[in-house]
């Protein structure tokens, strides 16, 4: 099938700022090409330079350089090389240790499009992982890096929970299932983020999450009410804050009075926490193997009993889980907005005060784990997301055919998108490639605030072979 159209957008440096930061990009890319053997003296070059950082939502991060703003350059979030050598090669890279290094592993979990990666945007200071209204924007599980200071936080941002049967009834990828459990494992503290604006939704936190919490009750948790803003009635939250928590935060009673009485006896069960906490297996009668016996005769055959109570207790539970709409142990409640980023910085304090004493996991110029390739398929298919209908721009495979650096430093990029149907073609081009221009020049944008650096964007629709 011959290409049906190909658009070419040169991102345009539209203001001083974003001009500022590209040539300040620039200068990194020449640091990087002059720098000495392996990364000796590289860093302190790349920390003069990155102050051209363009933070996520905020125009004027170049206080210092243009002299709008008194900002402090340390805060600033460092830039993202697109050389996917450099990037590896810095994640291996030996972290620049301060004298009392703390780290905190926080883990954000949560419905789909609940709002987690731009919570994790807003905490970031820069825009890395993709955003849309539409669910399973996030198809696997990434970690974002915040350093200040001597603290490192950690983001793992996750797929939004779904069931078994959701995953096969939709034919999506195990990742979707398996990522946010993985990331429990990980975590020292897990954010649990709804979306008060969805009254469909709001109400209850969910089996998937409530399973989740319950079967990782020594990872402490906060509750975080998102999209605040598009709430009419603010007194609502104080009585939403009570159905999700059960009227318990920090092992103590809310002095709040839910608006809507709940019946004295609800047929809840009270749930304690697993005799074993693990992942669920995939199999509904899990049989535990036969080397569990240490020993064979009638010590063996009490605790394969012992065990199978266990099973059963905890199956119970589950069960009961499925008519709770809240959890007790939450440690804190937030009420913000990740959008607007109101009271964001309030929550970021709040983490940072909990890091623990521990060596740091990254390098200070690390932001995200991801490479750069990953994080340019992300960004476009954001855009397919927002704009492409229905099911379309989850069949949409993009190829990338050229991955280079120009003669000026810029990133040039060439991408093929692969579409199932003819009709899918004219659909993403668009009325005189309205679509497509819109897609590649939103997209070059997002790149060029990650790279810094001037992005030329080539996208070719065509047919699927």
């Amino acid at each position: 099938m011959v290409t049906r159209v190909r658009y070419t957008s040169s991102i345009p440096a539209c203001s001083t700022v974003t001009m500022a930061a590209v040539m300040l990009g620039r200068l990194m890319r020449v640091a990087v090409r002059h720098r000495e053997t392996g990364l000796r003296g590289f860093w302190p070059t790349l920390r003069r330079l990155r102050t051209a950082a363009t933070l996520y939502g905020n125009d004027a991060a170049l206080g210092p350089l243009l002299g709008v703003a008194d900002t402090d350059s340390a805060l600033i979030p460092p830039a993202v090389s697109f050389n996917k050598a450099l990037q590896e090669n810095l994640l291996v890279h030996k972290p620049d240790q301060p004298e009392n290094p703390k780290i905190l592993r926080v883990a954000i979990i949560g419905a789909p499009n609940a709002g987690k990666s731009t919570l994790s945007n807003q905490l970031l200071g820069r825009k890395i992982f993709p955003v849309s209204k539409k669910v399973h924007t996030t198809r696997c599980q990434a970690q974002g890096v915040v350093t200040e200071g001597d603290i490192q936080l950690i983001l793992l941002d996750t797929p939004g929970l779904i069931s078994h049967l959701k995953m096969k009834r939709h034919h999506l990828e195990k990742s979707l299932l398996q990522d946010p459990w993985d990331t429990m494992q990980m975590a020292d503290l897990v954010l649990v983020l709804v979306d008060v604006s969805d009254k469909w939704t709001r109400q209850s936190l969910g089996f998937e999450v409530l399973k989740c919490l319950f079967l990782h009750p020594q990872v402490p948790s906060v509750l975080v009410l998102n999209k605040v803003d598009l709430l009419k009635k603010k007194s609502f939250l104080l009585d939403l804050t009570w159905k999700l928590t059960e009227g318990i935060v920090k092992g103590k009673k809310l002095n709040v009075k839910p608006l809507i009485k709940t019946p004295v006896d609800t047929g809840e069960r009270e749930i304690s926490p697993p005799l074993h906490s693990q992942m669920p297996s995939t199999s509904e009668d899990p049989v535990p193997e036969e080397e569990t016996c240490g020993t064979p005769g009638p010590l063996c055959a009490d605790d394969l009993a012992d065990y199978t109570d266990q099973l059963q207790t905890e199956k119970q539970q589950l069960r009961d889980l499925k008519k709770k709409k809240g959890w007790p142990l939450f440690q804190d409640v937030f009420m913000l907005s990740a959008v607007s980023g109101e009271e964001v910085h309030t929550l970021k304090k709040y983490l940072l005060t909990l890091a623990r004493p521990r060596p740091w996991e990254y390098h200070s110029e690390v932001l995200t784990t991801q490479s750069p390739q990953d994080i340019c398929d992300n960004i476009i298919r954001e855009k397919l997301l927002e704009y492409l209908p229905q099911e379309v721009p989850y069949s949409v495979v993009q190829d990338t055919i050229l991955w280079d650096e120009g003669p000026s430093g810029e990133l040039v990029i060439f991408q093929k998108l692969l579409v199932q149907k003819e009709n899918h073609v004219k659909m993403l081009i668009g009325q005189g490639g309205q679509l497509i221009s819109r897609i590649a020049k939103e997209a070059g944008q997002d790149l060029m605030n990650v790279f810094l650096c001037d992005v030329h964007l080539k996208l070719s629709v065509k047919v699927k072979q």
